[in-house]
């Protein structure tokens, strides 16, 4: 594993102006794993600050609800609407509700990410980009039926073979840039525990 660190330090201007902070989201250094570090069940495992910090980064903050390049009706930090949330497109949240919708979307991913590799053990970066994973394509995509091959490489706890299939580079039907780059990140976290940004390399 390469020993690399990346500083993320995120501006006024990422976050949406004037900051929709995160509990304990300073600047964050992260460090490759250390030697002595040991994987755990991921049942055990929550998403890490830099992760939030990441994921903030990729989704931004919007305050208004949007359609995203699929479609879907989105708000906060990439949270798809739903019945229950009671938007539609062009209604206006608080930074509490951005919160509020996040923390409940990563403790979906997080309990989603348990679910899918069961007993399998993982470092706190490769939890975060499984999570990352489930926030961003949804818990179908990543199910049995819609990744068999990410499945096979859990069942085998091949580690290599689990990072090959963090890819997913499509949003209503087409090739998006954006994704290119958010599943390289994700690859980077799950092998290097690099958060860091690859378009600014």
């Amino acid at each position: 594993m390469r020993k690399r660190k990346a500083t993320l330090a995120l501006s006024a201007s990422v976050m949406g102006v004037s900051s929709v902070a995160l509990p304990a989201m300073e600047p964050v250094v992260i460090q490759a794993v250390a030697e002595t570090e040991t994987r755990k069940a991921a049942a055990l495992l929550r998403a890490s600050d830099a992760l939030k910090e990441a994921m903030i980064e990729e989704e931004g903050v919007r305050y208004t609800v949007y359609r995203d390049v699929a479609g879907y009706p989105t708000v906060g930090v990439g949270h798809l609407i739903t019945s229950k949330d009671r938007l539609s497109v062009g209604d206006t949240i608080s930074k509490d509700r951005v919160l509020e919708l996040l923390t409940s979307d990563l403790e979906h991913a997080e309990n989603v990410v348990a679910r899918v590799t069961g007993d399998l053990p993982l470092y706190q970066h490769e939890f975060d980009a499984l999570v990352d994973l489930a926030f961003n394509v949804g818990e179908g995509t990543i199910s049995q039926r819609g990744s068999p091959k990410l499945h096979a490489a859990i069942a085998a706890r091949d580690y290599q073979a689990i990072a090959e299939e963090l890819d997913y580079l499509r949003a209503g039907g087409a090739s998006v840039r954006g994704l290119v780059y958010r599943s390289e990140r994700r690859t980077n976290i799950f092998l290097d525990a690099d958060y860091s940004n690859p378009r600014s390399a």
